[in-house]
């Protein structure tokens, strides 16, 4: 398999959340792999990850975390491939600002894409927009995904428009 994106967050608790990146990849035909990756509890495993995420095919690494959030930035000082964060709003979580701030907030020289709180789908979408930069087929794949975007949002449109929007609201 070549693999293009890799998948990690900070515990099991974050599975539901970064499922939905690993989701959008298949949908959009982007491999990837996906693990459970500590700063705190396994750091030599996140040192061990981001050194040899290039060597093993990733182009992007998508790293998810609640809490204190020192996964994204932590992987991001230790690689220079491009690192998407998501913040999770965790059991821990401080209405998931902590997590928000210890993603966005990095220092000059190592920068983390952030994503919005609980935003697994748009790290995916994010992801498979890097691979699809230079990868023509992914380039594809995401144009007709952002198609059917548009010809929802004309359909909704359309059905607004014919019907009058309290007719919809009754339902």
């Amino acid at each position: 398999m070549n693999l293009q994106v890799g998948i990690i967050m900070g515990s099991q608790s974050d599975l539901p959340i970064m499922a939905e990146a690993a989701q959008m990849l298949e949908e959009l035909g982007v491999n990837y792999e996906l693990t459970v990756v500590s700063a705190h509890r396994t750091p030599q495993r996140m040192i061990d990850y981001a050194q040899s995420a290039r060597e093993r095919g990733i182009k992007v690494i998508v790293a998810g975390a609640g809490g204190a959030a020192h996964l994204p930035g932590m992987v991001a000082s230790m690689t220079s491939l491009p690192v998407i964060g998501v913040p999770i709003k965790s059991s821990n979580s401080i209405d998931g600002w902590d997590s928000i701030l210890s993603i966005l907030q990095m220092p000059g020289g190592i920068p983390v894409a952030t994503v919005a709180l609980n935003g697994g789908k748009n790290a995916g979408i994010l992801a498979a927009s890097i691979v699809g930069a230079f990868d023509a087929r992914v380039g594809e794949n995401l144009d007709a995904y952002k198609n059917t975007l548009k010809e929802k949002v004309e359909e909704s449109a359309a059905l607004i428009e014919a019907k009058g929007w309290k007719e919809i609201l009754k339902k």
